[in-house]
């Protein structure tokens, strides 16, 4: 199933690596990273092709039928840089290349004590030959992983003061996705990639498993008037979902809807919300650099906020106690 389309990538990434990367390396005498020049492009060919598949859906869907209409889209426009920097730039890169020498230690570390790497498929063989079950499963417990890192980054008021510049936001869009603080994008990376490296999700799996879950990521913060149904919003989350979880009254300690990709974790642990409403976003509880500012204020005015509710006693801010 997915060996098509990774043979398709891996063609593209090889002509740019050979065409421009190598040329360039040479020109400036850094051929040392020659051997990992591919592994980089074959990474931003993934993010970009999510990226161009995010735009192709997610434009149309916004410009039929728009929860809101702006008159400036410059904090939009602040989001479009974090999303190309997230998924083309030199985030996805390192993550990925780092996800993968981890494993490749891991692994060896492993086997040179006599045991086999740990995958889904050898803990339940049940799932050998059946790789769409398999993608499905690994997205399932990744999401679930994720579940409770999201939940636990509302719980938390130095955790939340980072994850807030993501909520802040009060024009929220498909691009509003990737807008995080650099730290707690840090503790998100380790966070999935330890769970990554124990279920042990294969080189190959990886980055088609960020790109399905980016994708409906990006899908859920899209301002558009758009659910799946009864039964559609309790598979996938839809826009409507998780904008309640984005609801200006649901900020905080008090939010709901943390699941990404599948509701069924809310479902589970009591804190999903199907009202059909399409609440205003943002947190009033934040300082307005962090919604108005550019991509540096932004960062910077998330260090002082999260510096400050260390040194407070208080939970994380619930700056409007009610939910959407």
């Amino acid at each position: 199933m997915f060996a098509p389309l990774d043979r398709l990538f891996s063609i593209l990434a090889g002509w740019v690596d050979q065409v421009a990367i190598i040329p360039l390396l040479y020109r400036f005498g850094a051929m040392q990273w020659a051997d990992l020049s591919f592994d980089w492009m074959l990474v931003c060919v993934y993010g970009l092709f999510a990226l161009i598949l995010t735009y192709a859906v997610c434009w149309p869907l916004e410009a039929w039928r728009p929860i809101e209409h702006w008159a400036s889209k410059k904090a939009v426009a602040v989001d479009v840089f974090y999303t190309v920097l997230a998924r083309v730039g030199m985030l996805p890169v390192a993550s990925f290349l780092v996800f993968y020498q981890v494993q490749v230690v891991v692994n060896g570390f492993i086997v040179a004590h006599g045991y086999i790497p740990p995958t889904l498929e050898t803990v339940l063989p049940w799932l050998m030959g059946r790789p769409v079950l398999a993608f499905v499963i690994y997205a399932l417990i990744l999401d679930g992983s994720d579940y409770w890192r999201h939940r636990l980054s509302h719980a938390f008021a130095g955790w939340y003061a980072l994850h807030a510049l993501h909520h802040a936001q009060r024009q929220m869009s498909f691009w509003s996705d990737d807008r995080n603080h650099l730290l707690d994008d840090l503790v998100a990376g380790v966070w999935f990639g330890v769970v990554g490296l124990a279920i042990g999700v294969p080189p190959l799996q990886f980055p088609l498993l960020l790109m399905f879950m980016r994708f409906i990521e990006s899908l859920s913060h899209a301002n558009v008037r758009l659910s799946f149904g009864w039964l559609g919003d309790r598979l996938l989350v839809s826009p409507r979902f998780h904008r309640i979880h984005h609801g200006l009254l649901a900020a905080g300690q008090h939010s709901c809807n943390y699941a990404a990709v599948f509701p069924i974790w809310d479902i589970l642990f009591g804190t999903a919300d199907f009202s059909p409403a399409y609440p205003a976003t943002g947190d009033d509880a934040v300082p307005e650099a962090m919604a108005s500012g550019g991509y540096l204020a932004q960062q910077w005015g998330g260090l002082v906020f999260f510096l400050r509710q260390l040194r407070s006693t208080r939970p994380a801010p619930a700056a409007n106690a009610e939910r959407a």
